[in-house]
């Protein structure tokens, strides 16, 4: 979809050449005597657009519009989050009648981050996968122009929004697409693609050099499959190359069984979308091609299915990180933490300024916060307010949780420095417990995306999050100059000692 920005007041707009007009009506309706703003005005006094974000008045054909259709959008106060629902429910409405050119504007003053919102919330909701359908029917907007009363004001955050847009749709995509059609030799294919765009590099190691690097962890998850491992590396430079980067590290399991530990039979397809984090760093280093922040990014993609055959890692076997810690597997199912842990260890390589891995690691995320935001956990303070403040900035939210040391307790074994699962009880924390042990060179956090990655039902499919978050941040950490010099790194307490016991799968 082409999005274009323009000056626009509700009056110029009615006489721009579009399939829908869609008119954003704030608390205030509008106070212009031209016809549009009248009606608005006159629809809110009759109670026959409300007031309340995501409430809609469609007309045909009104009088003194070159649209045909106009559709009224309530968007409350006009912050971000309202002028999301707004949006959403009008392109929903628009979209029945597969318009070609829609022409949104807003009937009030609105900030860049309520424009990249509206960019965000088209893009959403227009949405259509077509790439393994033999009859496709894309999404029928083909343009979408916004109207608002300075163009040159919010220039900046439209292209923004425009380049996480191509970002979160090309996350979409890979999450989206099927086991057989997103092995992890096609993500290192797509990997290579971004490599085209500027500033972007793009390396692809396989089996022998992962077991050069000796990480028997991420091995031992692959070892199962008939597909080959992938770990991938992009790099992103937009700063000095002495300056530290962030380092952004993706789960990348592309089809998850469970292992010998196999899965319930009921809704397996959608551990497809196991490999979301891993789509999330496509996405995001899309984006970061188009926007070209001054800030160092590395992506860090470890690739693998997670399946059986005589082979296969098996409940009770230890293996060896490329930390040099031993695992002892009692979960086969508990297989994302045994490929970021090799990964995190590889970043330690960069000096990163901060690392943030991103996963759908637990089924107690998804209880613990559903599917309204991602849950974050994070070793430093700093690092976690910057992450919180970009989701709510990009409405890609994410919430804080614990990382208490007594947490650890249930990972302890017998037979190894570490079991890769503890018990049922705060599922989520204990396996972002055992990621710290990895990260004591470095400010780490940790993105657990089980509960936001992709929709099930009838809405079923990826959702590109948190392309928006990632995004938000690493600009943000640009723009503000925190990327201007190496970090130090966080000196953190030592992994806990190893000790004993099995505990119940995630």
């Amino acid at each position: 979809m082409d999005f274009q920005l323009k000056t626009l007041t509700v009056s110029q707009a009615a006489a721009e050449k579009s399939d829908v007009l869609i008119v954003l009506v704030g608390s205030a309706p509008p106070a212009s005597k031209d016809p549009l703003s009248v009606l608005a005005a006159s629809a809110r006094k009759a109670g026959d657009l409300p007031d309340k974000a995501g409430k809609l008045l469609a007309l045909y054909r009104p009088e003194d519009v070159v649209a045909a259709r106009v559709v009224l959008a309530a968007i409350g106060d006009g912050k971000p989050a309202s002028v999301r629902t707004g949006v959403v429910a009008a392109i929903n409405a628009a979209k029945a009648q597969a318009p070609k050119r829609v022409t949104l504007v807003f009937a009030q003053p609105a900030d860049g981050a309520a424009v990249a919102c509206a960019v965000t919330a088209a893009a959403e909701a227009s949405y259509v996968y077509t790439t393994t359908k033999s009859k496709a029917e894309p999404r029928s907007i083909r343009q979408l122009t916004v109207g608002v009363a300075d163009a040159a004001a919010i220039a900046g955050a439209f292209d923004q929004a425009r380049a996480t847009v191509r970002g979160i749709e090309l996350a979409k995509e890979w999450g989206n697409r099927p086991a057989n059609h997103a092995t992890p030799t096609l993500l290192g294919e797509a990997a290579k693609e971004l490599a085209k765009l500027p500033n972007i590099k793009c390396e692809v190691l396989g089996p022998k050099e992962v077991e050069k690097l000796g990480m028997g962890s991420f091995a031992a998850v692959a070892q199962g499959s008939a597909e080959p491992l992938r770990f991938i590396v992009l790099r992103y430079h937009g700063a000095p190359k002495d300056q530290a980067p962030v380092v952004l590290v993706g789960k990348g399991i592309t089809f998850d069984t469970g292992g010998v530990s196999l899965k319930p039979a009921a809704e397996m397809d959608e551990m497809k979308f196991d490999m979301c984090g891993a789509a999330s760093v496509l996405g995001t280093f899309r984006a970061l091609g188009d926007i070209q922040p001054a800030i160092n990014v590395v992506g860090l993609i470890p690739s693998c299915e997670n399946m059986n055959d005589g082979r296969s890692v098996k409940p009770g076997d230890v293996v060896t990180s490329m930390s040099g810690q031993t695992i002892e597997v009692l979960n086969t199912d508990a297989e994302g933490r045994l490929i970021l842990c090799d990964a995190l260890t590889y970043a330690k390589r960069f000096e990163p300024a901060a690392v943030i891995d991103i996963a759908t690691l637990t089924g107690a995320c998804v209880i613990a916060l559903g599917g309204v935001r991602s849950g974050l956990f994070a070793s430093d303070d700093t690092l976690a307010a910057a992450l919180e403040a970009a989701g709510e900035t990009s409405q890609d939210r994410c919430w804080r949780m614990p990382l208490d040391d007594d947490y650890a307790e249930g990972l302890k074994s017998n037979f190894a420095d570490v079991a890769n699962i503890a018990g049922r009880a705060g599922g989520a924390i204990t396996a972002a417990k055992f990621l710290q042990r990895f990260t004591s060179d470095f400010a780490w956090a940790h993105l657990d995306i089980a509960g936001t990655a992709w929709k099930s039902g009838a809405a079923k499919g990826s959702t590109g999050r948190p392309v928006g978050l990632l995004v938000s941040y690493l600009t943000s950490r640009a723009g503000s100059g925190d990327a201007s010099g190496k970090a130090k790194p966080r000196k953190a307490k030592a992994a806990e000692a190893p000790s004993k016991k099995a505990r119940s799968a995630k």
